[in-house]
């Protein structure tokens, strides 16, 4: 077996498990009774630019998922020439980025909504990896993605990456002042003592 048909199948095997989570996650939050969706109010928030984004970029990732399953000559075209090396720590970084994820997911529990909506006596966590840094689970998605740019060694990884990094820009800053329109000053008291995307 060549060491692309190593790569490609580290591919599947990551990106496999990471739906596989998400999924899991997500029907954990559906049988606790909350929403999954997103209500107007989350809509509003989030804005509609932040939609089509969301939209765009998996749409694309569809795209590239089939492609890459059939393999097409000419999606060489889209190829980065990383050494075997880098693009094994790249799996070594995807794996890791499930221990992050799948602890922040499992601290917030039913709190826990992929959208900018607040739960029903909401309460603010602090424990877990939530009391060193604000964002885990998007600096688990970045280490994820980042992972499978080195794995797939595409442009088209490393284009979704630019954009979720704008999507993330654009997304926290939202995320904090709703959180600090509903918790004010425990808040601004979390923020001081932890990271945003970086333990502290």
């Amino acid at each position: 077996m060549s060491s692309e048909s190593i790569f490609r199948i580290a591919f599947w095997v990551l990106f496999g498990g990471m739906i596989t989570m998400q999924i899991y996650f997500a029907s954990r939050v559906h049988q606790a009774g909350e929403r999954v969706t997103a209500g107007r109010s989350a809509v509003e928030r989030e804005g509609w630019g932040y939609v089509v984004a969301r939209i765009t970029a998996t749409l694309a990732l569809l795209a590239f998922l089939v492609l890459y399953a059939i393999n097409p000559p000419w999606l060489g075209v889209l190829a980065l020439r990383f050494p075997a090396w880098a693009r094994s720590i790249g799996i070594a970084l995807a794996f890791a980025s499930f221990i992050l994820y799948g602890w922040a997911q499992a601290t917030l529990g039913r709190a826990w909504s992929p959208h900018l909506q607040m739960r029903d006596q909401h309460v603010l966590v602090t424990t877990g990896p939530y009391a060193r840094m604000r964002h885990p689970m998007y600096a688990a998605y970045i280490v994820f993605m980042s992972g499978i740019m080195l794995v797939t060694a595409n442009w088209f990884f490393v284009g979704l990456l630019v954009l979720s990094l704008a999507i993330f820009a654009v997304r926290i800053p939202k995320e904090e002042q709703m959180l600090l329109e509903v918790f004010e000053d425990q808040y601004r008291t979390y923020m001081q003592k932890t990271g945003s995307l970086f333990p502290k």
